[in-house]
């Protein structure tokens, strides 16, 4: 943990003063309406951007990668507060007036547009911009359309009453969860990393695949996964992960382009994985009025699959290449790891625990991220104490607390924080902890930088869609098609997903496809969480596939390989994921949509042997190298298995178990012969 700290602080160097004020300032204000909820929600949604894009300002250029012209920075970042502060101060005004605005309304309302999009390019790029300036361009030029596409005409008072005021444009739903949920578990996932949960994940991890065949490769899908339930940020995690994995496939055999390729797919999966899912959980909770335990229930067993399928990609790389693993001495104990550190798992399980007992995420999230708090705080100064009646004690007054959040007022949580807080200050060797801990409440000011502007830009195309109905005329193409072929329109969509991903993150990416395509799925029968989830999963593997890959192309440089070559690996080991989502469609009870847990569990068997035959099919090697016809018949019969036809079920059970059957007697001969 000290480690971590003194990293941490160290970094402050190269914080501007001002800046580090403004991020802490930001991340004190997001802290604060979360414990206490003053102000209103248009309010704190206002405040919230406008805190965005003052971080923004002073954080990025216009152009290239040098610090931004601080008068101009200044300029820009005082232009977006002035917006927020407009809100507040005149709200009783603007909600009176309910949309009729007046020429400072639209002074204010065309500024906030114009310094969102500056915002999203600098941190972003073009693509998402882009993408919403057309949407815009519709909203204020679609009457000059041929046909279907065309509405009715808006004029630009009612574009900017829709985008800049109101719950229905920037201040939309995602901006609300970005302002709520998202930021306090970015937060979360801020302070593990301070305290050193990565290095937890990564030592476990070690200590369990490290010395196994092809280990390093399982090193990294099992930490990746790991650390998807505290940052759920696919590149991210490609280079937090990547730069110790990667090197490390390398060196034990694993060509560049497959090294990278199995980073960057674990690390976009960990945002499959439960609790925190990239923040997109909580979008989707939000968006179609769920509990959040849904959202999560339904992801599990496909993320699940997903990792698996990657392992067991790996485990058949290795064998074919022969591939060994670490020396066992090289490797630590992943039992010592636990134990050394095992209460950095401690705010972890009581987050889950309340998000799963029908808490709000806001509660839960406040909760976990104070109880993160008390153990960075709490440990630093316990474990520097003399005396082991000390420690105990400390521990024993941990659990007790713990049992207590669920009845503790939120107000005596925070005033344990403060008194351990000031007690690091006079404890020595605890105040770089302390100093970690500030340090990480600025990180997470930056971390939310990025989900916050794409929260708030995409509300240009919900606003949009919402006022013409383009979603509506969308989906009747939608529909026009699946009428007669399901499968057709799941392929639409899907492709829909992985443009609209080319470049963009997989936040705005699913919210986008979420308002225009999950409508016309939810019309075709196809349940309301699983329809959201199609979306989404495609929007992941966006990140993967050819030409843009984000992820793919962040782990180029540690590669030392193309980001492209690495991005046709990542498929090729992706390739049950493709499928996995159309699996669900055709039978939801892979997604836990019924009550049916036999039907639950003959999804699950069937989706598992058919990534098992895909993975095969896809390396050549199963026991031994597989010869084409083997590939292609176990390729057939994985095929099979997601039909969904009247007796396809039986065609691909049959034809798998023969392949396989074939060639394990096929193998065990050649054995024979060589002795």
């Amino acid at each position: 943990m000290s480690e971590s700290s003194h990293g941490l602080h160290a970094s402050t160097d190269r914080w501007p003063a001002t800046l580090f004020a403004v991020a802490l300032a930001f991340s004190i204000f997001q802290v604060a309406t979360a414990a206490y909820p003053l102000i209103s929600t248009q309010v704190l949604r206002s405040v919230h951007v406008g805190f965005l894009l003052l971080v923004v300002f002073l954080s990025y250029p216009v152009v290239g990668h040098h610090r931004p012209w601080q008068p101009l920075a200044w300029l820009l970042g005082i232009a977006g507060m002035t917006t927020a502060a407009y809100q507040w101060y005149f709200e009783g005004d603007l909600i009176q007036r309910s949309g009729e605005l007046i020429s400072s309304d639209l002074i204010v309302g065309l500024l906030l547009i114009g310094l969102v999009f500056e915002a999203a390019r600098r941190v972003m790029g073009v693509a998402l911009p882009f993408i919403c300036a057309l949407f815009l361009a519709y909203g204020l030029l679609g009457q000059y359309l041929p046909g279907d596409l065309a509405h009715r005409g808006y004029g630009v008072d009612q574009i900017v009453n829709q985008l800049s005021f109101g719950t229905e444009g920037l201040y939309g739903t995602p901006t609300y969860v970005s302002a709520t949920y998202i930021y306090l578990f970015i937060l979360f996932g801020a302070f593990l990393e301070q305290a050193g949960m990565i290095r937890l994940f990564t030592d476990f991890a070690m200590g369990l695949f490290g010395h196994r065949s092809g280990g390093p490769a399982k090193v990294a899908v099992f930490s990746s996964a790991l650390m998807g339930t505290i940052t759920g940020s696919g590149v991210a995690n490609v280079v937090t992960t990547g730069q110790f994995t990667i090197p490390l496939m390398k060196r034990f055999g694993y060509k560049p382009a497959f090294a990278g390729g199995v980073e960057a797919t674990s690390s976009m999966g960990s945002q499959l994985m439960p609790p925190v899912m990239g923040a997109v959980a909580f979008i989707m909770a939000e968006t179609i009025n769920v509990p959040y335990a849904e959202v999560a229930k339904a992801a599990l067993i496909p993320a699940l699959l997903y990792f698996g399928s990657i392992y067991w990609m790996v485990h058949l790389e290795a064998k074919r290449s022969h591939l060994h693993g670490l020396p066992r001495e090289e490797c630590p104990s992943a039992w010592d790891a636990l134990r050394q550190r095992w209460f950095l798992l401690v705010p972890l399980v009581i987050l889950v625990a309340l998000l799963f007992s029908g808490r709000t995420p806001l509660y839960s999230g406040m909760v976990g991220l104070a109880l993160t708090a008390i153990v960075i705080l709490g440990s630093a100064i316990i474990l520097r104490a003399q005396g082991t009646w000390l420690r105990a004690a400390f521990w024993v007054a941990l659990g007790l607390l713990c049992s207590g959040f669920f009845r503790m007022g939120i107000g005596v949580i925070l005033l344990v924080i403060a008194a351990l807080a000031l007690a690091c200050v006079f404890v020595q060797g605890a105040r770089a902890t302390l100093s970690g801990f500030v340090m990480a409440l600025a990180e997470g000011a930056r971390h939310a930088v990025p989900v916050g502007i794409a929260c708030a830009l995409v509300g240009v195309i919900i606003g949009v869609i919402s006022l013409t109905g383009l979603a509506t005329t969308f989906a009747g193409y939608i529909l026009d098609l699946g009428r007669d072929n399901l499968f057709l329109s799941l392929l639409l969509t899907m492709l829909t997903c992985l443009v609209l991903g080319m470049g963009i993150p997989t936040i705005p990416n699913y919210i986008i496809t979420s308002s225009i395509a999950a409508p016309a799925l939810l019309e075709l029968g196809v349940p309301l969480i699983v329809s959201h989830m199609f979306v989404f999963y495609f929007g992941i593997l966006a990140d993967l596939t050819p030409p843009v890959a984000l992820a793919c192309f962040a782990a180029a440089p540690i590669a030392k390989e193309k980001g492209l070559l690495i991005s046709f690996w990542a498929v090729r080991i992706a390739l049950a994921g493709f499928v996995v989502p159309f699996m669900a469609v055709y039978d939801p009870a892979l997604m836990l949509q019924g009550d049916s847990l036999s039907a639950t569990s003959y999804m699950v068997i069937k989706a598992v042997f058919a990534v098992a035959l895909w993975g095969c099919a896809s390396i050549g090697h199963f026991r031994m190298s597989m010869t084409w016809w083997e590939r292609l018949l176990a390729f057939v019969a994985g095929v099979c298995l997601i039909l969904a036809l009247p007796v396809s079920d039986e065609v691909g059970f049959a034809l798998g178990i023969a392949v396989l059957g074939w060639h394990v007697w096929r193998s065990r001969t050649t054995a024979e012969q060589r002795v």
